[in-house]
């Protein structure tokens, strides 16, 4: 077997190193972060949970946004929390940014992360590619440097 091909399995054998998670409120990015934790547990990878706050474009980037800064610093520390049941080290950051989707791709491209987990709603998986508004979701699935695993909840209609 040539070299370069068994350097190639050993690779994917030991899984993915270094994980990104966005966090924001829905409880589908709860799950993303959970399924996070146990792939990290599995391989002994690290995680950065990244709780962006996204500013309107007439306000400048470092504007006092007191409700969006106290959530994300909820959310990172239950991320903390999360990672500490798992014995999975969880690094945190905010990111202040106009667009949600662009600043994910640069926070896992400044990491060099191997994998997003990014949790979205199955509403959010059926809309179209026409909508107004930019969607994160497909600014991440487009521009991402490295795979993305997409967690969508349980059908609140099946239970």
């Amino acid at each position: 077997m040539p070299a370069k091909a068994s350097s190639r399995r050993l690779q994917v054998g030991r899984g993915y190193r270094r994980l990104l998670v966005p966090l924001d409120a829905r409880t589908e990015s709860v799950e993303a972060l959970e399924i996070a934790c146990r792939l990290a547990a599995d391989n002994g990878a690290s995680i950065t949970a990244v709780a962006v706050i996204e500013v309107p474009p007439l306000l400048p980037l470092d504007a006092h946004l007191a409700d969006a800064e106290e959530t994300a610093r909820r959310l990172l520390e239950r991320a903390g929390v999360t990672g500490d049941a798992y014995g999975v080290r969880v690094r945190t950051r905010v990111v202040r940014a106009r667009d949600v989707g662009a600043a994910i791709v640069e926070q896992a491209a400044a990491d060099r992360d191997e994998l997003i987990v990014i949790g979205a709603g199955r509403s959010r998986l059926a809309i179209s590619e026409r909508r107004v508004a930019p969607d994160p979701l497909l600014h991440v699935l487009r521009g991402a440097p490295c795979r993305v695993m997409v967690v969508s909840g349980a059908s609140r209609e099946a239970a």
